[in-house]
C-alpha cells in the first residue's frame, strides 16, 4: 500500500468518526449537521435540560403592605435582600437579589410598594382651599357624608340641605356666634315687600376621616370653614389642616407594618 493510500484511509476514518452519532451532555450548545448539508446550533442550556431554574428578574409592583409582605416572604434571599424607603415618593423598594456579603448580586429582581391615593382623599385635597358656589359645596358634602365625623353625618346633611335651599337668596350679613359657628342672614325675595328672611349656621371647623392610600386606615383631619360674601352672593369652601403631614404619618404606619414583618433593616433612600 502506498503512502498516499494510507493518508486517504486515515482521512476517511476521521470523516467517518465525525459522522458517527455521539452522546451530548446537557448544559452545552452543539453544532448539528442538517440533511441539506447545513449546520445549525442545538441549545441544551435551558432549565428543561439542566434542571436548574434561571435566576429571577423583573420588577413587581404592589399597592399595600400586606401584598408587599406576601411577595417578599416568598422571594427574598436571606443573605442578599436590601429594602429602601422613600418618604417623598411614598414608596418602598426591595432588591431581592442584591449583593451578598461575599458574593456580588445582579440587582435585577425587585419588589416595589407604590401607594395609590384613594379617590376620596384626592377629592378632598382637590377642593382644599377653593371657594365654590353654594350648590357645588352642598353637593360635595352630601357626596362625602361617610367621611364626615364631627359634626356627624346627619348634622352635616342638614347643613348641606340648608345651603342648597338658599342658592337663590341674597345674603346680607355674616356673624360669628359664641358657639364658634358662623351665621349667615339672607333674604329670599328682595323684590317683595314681605320677602322671606332667615339665616343658616355653619360650624367654624369640622372633622373628616379619610384613608390616604388604598388598603390603609382612615386618618382624621380638621377642616377650617371658609367663605366669601360678595355682592350678596355666598361662596363656600374649607382648608384642610396639613394634609401632606397626615399622608406622611400614614406612610410611617405602613412602613412600620412592613418593618415588623420582615427580617431586613429598611434603609432610607433609593437603590441604584
Amino acid at each position: 500500500m502506498t503512502e498516499t493510500d494510507t493518508s486517504v484511509r486515515a482521512v476517511a476514518a476521521l470523516a467517518q468518526q465525525a459522522l458517527d452519532p455521539k452522546e451530548v451532555e446537557p448544559g452545552g450548545i452543539y453544532l448539528v449537521a442538517t440533511a441539506d448539508g447545513g449546520i445549525q446550533p442545538y441549545d441544551l442550556t435551558g432549565p428543561e435540560y439542566t434542571g436548574r431554574v434561571t435566576r429571577k428578574t423583573g420588577t413587581t409592583t404592589v399597592r399595600d403592605a400586606a401584598s408587599f409582605l406576601t411577595y417578599y416572604g416568598k422571594h427574598r434571599d436571606v443573605d442578599a435582600t436590601e429594602v429602601y424607603s422613600d418618604v417623598e415618593r411614598l414608596s418602598v423598594t426591595a432588591v431581592l437579589d442584591a449583593h451578598a456579603e461575599d458574593e456580588p448580586g445582579f440587582a435585577e429582581h425587585r419588589l416595589v410598594l407604590a401607594l395609590r391615593r384613594t379617590k376620596a382623599w384626592q377629592e378632598w385635597t382637590d377642593l382644599d382651599g377653593k371657594l365654590v358656589d353654594q350648590e357645588r359645596f352642598a353637593n360635595f358634602l352630601e357626596d362625602h357624608l361617610p367621611n364626615l365625623v364631627e359634626p356627624d353625618a346627619a348634622t352635616m346633611l342638614e347643613i348641606a340641605q340648608s345651603i342648597k335651599a338658599t342658592t337663590k337668596a341674597e345674603f346680607q350679613s355674616s356673624t360669628r356666634l359664641q358657639s364658634g359657628e358662623r351665621k349667615f342672614a339672607y333674604v329670599e325675595d328682595t323684590k317683595a315687600t314681605a320677602g322671606g328672611k332667615g339665616d343658616i349656621a355653619i360650624p367654624e371647623t369640622f372633622k373628616i376621616a379619610v384613608p390616604p392610600f388604598e388598603g390603609a386606615d382612615a386618618y382624621s383631619m380638621t377642616c377650617r370653614f371658609k367663605y366669601r360674601l360678595d355682592r350678596n352672593q355666598l361662596t363656600l369652601g374649607f382648608k384642610l389642616e396639613q394634609p401632606e403631614e397626615r399622608a406622611k404619618a400614614a406612610f410611617a404606619d405602613v412602613l412600620k407594618a412592613i418593618a415588623d414583618g420582615i427580617d431586613t433593616p429598611i434603609l432610607n433612600g433609593s437603590p441604584a
